[in-house]
């Protein structure tokens, strides 16, 4: 590391790795880490100092993998690890469950309608959830494409306040 300082003790590595990677933002997000999102399922250290990263991205076809795969190496790095092997699974599969409450807070002061639970056990529904406009908390929307910008979000107008805006998909 630069400077002179020293990498975290392996007994401390990994709260370390953890608090690095609250520090990466969702790249198609940036008000929220990766953590927040739920997409760092474990991090594994072993007693050489190798650290290893399983991940589980938003949908398996997101275009970012290879930016959220190199900023969690970049990351981790950065406490002066010099083995890190990230890995991605899709089992479990993601669920905008995971979403933690405050970043959905931070979605919503975004601009982007936080997903609805999904609740254990249920189907995806095929049938969009009730969506509240982010800016004032209307019901009176209506979904003007089943796919935004990225996978996970569709599009929206509020009837109320004239505003467009995103919502995210609850899977």
């Amino acid at each position: 590391m630069a400077n002179g300082e020293q990498s975290p003790a392996i007994d401390h590595l990994p709260s370390a790795v953890w608090a690095a990677l609250a520090q990466v933002p969702d790249p198609e997000i940036p008000v929220v880490s990766i953590t927040d999102m739920g997409m760092v399922r474990d991090v594994t250290v072993d007693e050489g100092g190798r650290v290893q990263v399983t991940f589980t991205p938003t949908f398996s076809g997101c275009p970012a993998l290879h930016v959220i795969r190199e900023s969690i190496e970049g990351a981790v790095r950065g406490l002066g690890v010099a083995e890190v092997e990230v890995r991605s699974t899709l089992t479990p599969p993601w669920t905008t469950d995971w979403i933690n409450d405050d970043a959905r807070e931070r979605l919503r002061q975004y601009g982007i309608a936080p997903p609805a639970p999904t609740g254990e056990g249920q189907l995806i529904q095929l049938e969009p959830e009730p969506t509240r406009c982010p800016r004032c908390s209307s019901l009176d929307v209506r979904m003007t494409a089943s796919f935004g910008p990225t996978l996970c979000k569709r599009m929206y107008v509020c009837d109320t306040c004239k505003e467009p805006f995103e919502g995210f998909k609850s899977v």
